[in-house]
């Protein structure tokens, strides 16, 4: 059960990408676990991956491909992470790529692998090389949905928006679906995106793009911590609208297409929080009057993955005091308690380094009481801002993880 709504739409096809889901059996049988994405021999792709040290062998083989070519190809898999796996996991990357490259007659490094699931197994290469056909076969533009089904893992829902806008009298159109609800801390979450437009941009111009639409999403969000193996995001643009080309993210048309691309961005990664293993509550928290956004973002952060701060949302529970542990404890230096206050959904809860005057346990039990809820922490030290988005911790976070392989 999701914390709040998620809506979803059937997306809309993206002129120039065609998809293909089938069931590979990778970890459940019957279940549509394998994606085939395939692009418009010009179009645009751009890219961003997991910093976490022990990547997974489809980030490092991507990287890798990308650098070398556009893709033509990507290929996903849910079930198996393909992570821990040391150079077997690699060499197994590698062929799932030359499968897609034989059935499709494009070269290897033309496709870019992709996994999810469960880290350290071996990758079942068997049930790719008789399902990837299967998935070839099936590739058309109104697939979608389908694909958004097919990558979960623990999510509860897919994730899927669409938006259009208007360049120089042409429509062009942005859709994206994404997974993700656990295993959520993304440093560029375990999150996989793809987003692709019929607009036609520059490879620079739609780098920059990516960069900025998910430093304000994917960037600030976290479900518990943990940053994944194998965490990608995918930015595609086909061209196929036929609009002048976009050569600067700067542009007007460049502005146009990141404020529709934020919007997505911004559902997807909401949606990944609000769908957070267990969770019930989203939490908006957001720090304001710092000296830099990332002495801000710290302090988010420090509050969004305080499991004692979590627990008390999930209760319902007004512990304020866990709030203000989690600011102190930042490590910020030169911040002056005194001068800070702390509002949770309008209710003021402290201030002059200690409770509200006015503050009653009454009035934060009711502030704690809704799915959705903002903190609001004001540093009185600056100018800079950061937003994070979180959930609470429940009792069914810790069963589903810990039931996870079983």
């Amino acid at each position: 059960m999701a914390a709040g709504n998620i809506p979803f739409r059937q997306p809309l096809p993206v002129a120039g990408i065609r998809l293909g889901a089938a069931a590979a059996g990778i970890k459940f049988a019957d279940h549509k676990d394998l994606v085939l994405i395939e692009l418009a021999a010009d179009a645009e792709c751009a890219a961003v991956f997991t910093r976490n040290a022990f990547c997974a062998a489809p980030v490092t083989v991507a990287r890798e491909h990308l650098r070398k070519q556009a893709p033509r190809y990507l290929l996903v898999n849910s079930g198996n992470a393909n992570a821990g796996t040391g150079q077997e996991g690699t060499q197994a990357a590698l062929e799932t790529c030359r499968m897609v490259a034989r059935v499709a007659g494009v070269a290897e490094t033309s496709v870019l692998p992709f996994s999810t699931g469960v880290i350290g197994q071996p990758l079942p290469l068997e049930k790719f090389a008789n399902t990837i056909p299967i998935a070839f076969s099936s590739l058309h533009e109104g697939a979608w949905g389908d694909a958004a089904h097919a990558i979960m893992t623990t999510d509860t829902v897919p994730k899927a928006r669409s938006e259009i806008l208007r360049i120089d009298g042409r429509s062009i159109v942005v859709t994206g679906i994404a997974k993700g609800a656990g295993m959520i801390r993304p440093d560029m979450a375990t999150m996989l995106a793809y987003v692709a437009t019929d607009a036609a941009v520059n490879g620079n111009a739609l780098q920059d793009m990516l960069t900025a639409a998910v430093r304000r999403s994917f960037n600030r969000i976290s479900v518990d911590g943990d940053t994944s193996t194998n965490d990608a995001c995918v930015l595609i643009a086909t061209g196929q609208a036929r609009n002048p080309p976009i050569s600067h993210a700067s542009s007007a048309h460049g502005q146009a297409l990141q404020t529709v691309l934020d919007r997505v961005f911004a559902f997807l990664a909401e949606a990944i929080v609000r769908d957070g293993e267990g969770a019930t509550k989203f939490i908006r928290i957001k720090v304001e009057s710092g000296l830099s956004e990332e002495e801000c973002s710290h302090v988010a952060y420090g509050i969004a993955h305080s499991p004692l701060v979590k627990t008390a949302f999930f209760a319902s529970d007004a512990n304020w005091g866990r709030i203000l542990a989690a600011v102190g404890r930042a490590g910020i230096s030169g911040l002056d308690i005194s001068a800070i206050t702390v509002d949770l959904n309008g209710v003021r809860i402290v201030e002059g380094g200690g409770r509200a005057a006015n503050y009653t346990d009454d009035a934060g039990q009711a502030a704690m009481r809704p799915t959705d809820i903002d903190v609001v922490v004001d540093l009185a030290r600056g100018n800079a801002r950061a937003e994070v988005w979180t959930c609470d911790l429940s009792y069914d976070y810790v069963r589903i993880n810990a039931e996870y392989r079983t």
